[in-house]
C-alpha cells in the first residue's frame, strides 16, 4: 500500500497556506492520503537561527510582492492577515486537539484557519480561532477548553520536536516516500516524484 504524503506547515506561512490549497488534490490525483501536520515555526527558528522572512532586510520586499504573484499562478486568493507575522501556537493546539478527536474534522479545521488567515482575517488569539471553528460547526466552548489542555500542549510541543527531529525546518515540508521537499515552489517536484517513482 502506497505511503502518505506528509504535509507540514505553519498556520502563519504564506507558502505553506499556497501549497495546502494543492496538495490534497494532487494526492488524490496519485492515490495517496495526505497526512496534514502542523508545526511551530518558531521552534524551528529556535534551532535553525532563522527567522519569518519578511523580517530579513532586502528579501521581505521581494517575498511580499512573490506571495502575490505565486498566488495569482496557481489561481489561489490571497490577502495578507494585518497582524503578519503572527502567532499560531492556538491555531497548532487546536489542530491537535481536534486530531484526538476526529482527523478529517482536524484537517477541515486546519484548511479552514488557513484561508481564514489568508484572506485577511486573524487567527492569532486562542478567540479567534474558536470563532473560525464555529464557522464550520465546532464547538467553539469545547475548543477552547482542549487547547488550554495540559495534553494538548503536550502534544503540540511533542509533534514539533518530532518534525525537527526528522529535519523539517520551513513550511511547507513535504515528505514523499521518505524524500522531503521544502517550499510551495516544489510542488511540481511533489507532482513529478509521484508519477514516476523518483529519480
Amino acid at each position: 500500500m502506497p505511503q502518505p504524503i506528509e504535509f507540514f506547515f505553519d498556520f502563519s506561512s504564506p507558502y505553506g497556506y499556497l501549497a495546502s490549497r494543492k496538495i490534497d488534490a494532487i494526492g488524490a490525483k496519485h492515490g495517496r492520503e495526505v497526512v496534514w501536520r502542523p508545526v511551530l515555526l518558531g521552534a524551528v527558528f529556535k534551532v535553525t537561527g532563522g527567522q519569518p522572512l519578511v523580517q530579513i532586510p532586502i528579501k521581505s520586499d521581494y517575498v511580499a510582492r512573490d506571495f502575490v504573484r505565486f498566488a495569482r499562478l496557481l489561481g489561489v486568493d490571497f490577502k495578507m492577515p494585518g497582524n503578519f507575522p503572527f502567532s499560531s501556537i492556538h491555531a497548532v493546539r487546536s489542530f491537535w486537539w481536534a486530531d484526538s478527536q476526529n482527523p478529517k474534522l482536524a484537517h477541515d479545521l486546519a484548511q479552514h484557519l488557513l484561508n481564514t488567515a489568508f484572506s485577511g482575517k486573524d487567527i492569532a488569539s486562542a478567540q479567534a480561532v474558536a470563532t473560525a471553528a464555529a464557522e464550520i460547526g465546532i464547538d467553539s466552548a469545547a475548543l477552547l477548553a482542549g487547547i488550554e489542555s495540559q495534553e494538548v500542549k503536550d502534544r503540540t510541543r511533542a509533534e514539533s520536536d518530532a518534525a525537527i527531529a526528522r529535519g523539517v525546518f520551513g513550511s511547507p515540508y513535504i515528505v514523499v516516500d521518505g524524500e522531503p521537499f521544502w517550499g510551495a515552489d516544489r510542488l511540481d517536484q511533489v507532482e513529478k516524484w509521484l508519477e514516476t517513482g523518483g529519480w
